[in-house]
């Protein structure tokens, strides 16, 4: 079963999450982010992957530690359910319209951390949103994860539509990605052996 549950509890943050790889889209988020939970809920959805993330920050302050946090928690999560990634396909990518936003995704399960950030969103705010944090949640995720993820923004213009496509693509890229191949479900998908 790959699964994960990660608690976090520092000064300004306390998250509890988990992460079942293997779901088919439920979520229940509560990050006091509205516009996070709204994308975090996406995220689930298209990547079916079941996900529950409950946060208690001081967005008194603003958003920032909590969305660096759960970014944080999330790739926390992904490193521990994937365990020794024996089987997965490894690499996903993902081509997603959303209106007249087009945004691409591709992810390599390496066991490094990189993110390539192509994203230019014309609004700093949605909503009461800093969209600057978007940046800095998949710096966080890809950290922890141990995975390459590119983000790249082929058309676009309104931020909304922008934000919504990275994610619903990183869920697609990330699904296919976690997928077992059904040819080496008991191999590490390297030469190396390990990943």
């Amino acid at each position: 079963m790959r699964k994960a549950e990660i608690l976090r509890n520092t000064a300004e943050t306390n998250i509890q999450l988990k992460l079942d790889l293997d779901g088919t889209g439920r979520s229940e988020i509560s990050t006091g982010v509205g516009f996070l939970d709204h994308m975090l809920t996406l995220f689930a959805k298209h990547g079916r992957f079941d996900l529950s993330v409950c946060c208690e920050g001081d967005t008194g302050v603003d958003d920032h530690h909590s969305v660096e946090d759960i970014g944080i928690c999330l790739g926390k999560a992904f490193a521990k359910a994937l365990s020794d990634k024996k089987g997965i396909m490894r690499y996903g990518d993902t081509v997603l319209p959303m209106d007249e936003a087009l945004i691409l995704t591709a992810v390599d399960i390496s066991g490094r951390s990189y993110l390539g950030y192509g994203l230019e969103i014309p609004a700093q705010k949605v909503g009461t949103f800093d969209t600057e944090l978007v940046e800095e949640f998949w710096i966080a995720f890809t950290s922890n994860a141990g995975l390459d993820l590119h983000i790249r923004q082929l058309a676009g213009r309104n931020s909304h539509h922008i934000i919504e496509g990275a994610f619903k693509s990183a869920a697609r890229s990330l699904r296919k990605a976690v997928s077992i191949d059904p040819e080496s479900a008991d191999e590490v998908p390297s030469t190396k052996g390990v990943l």
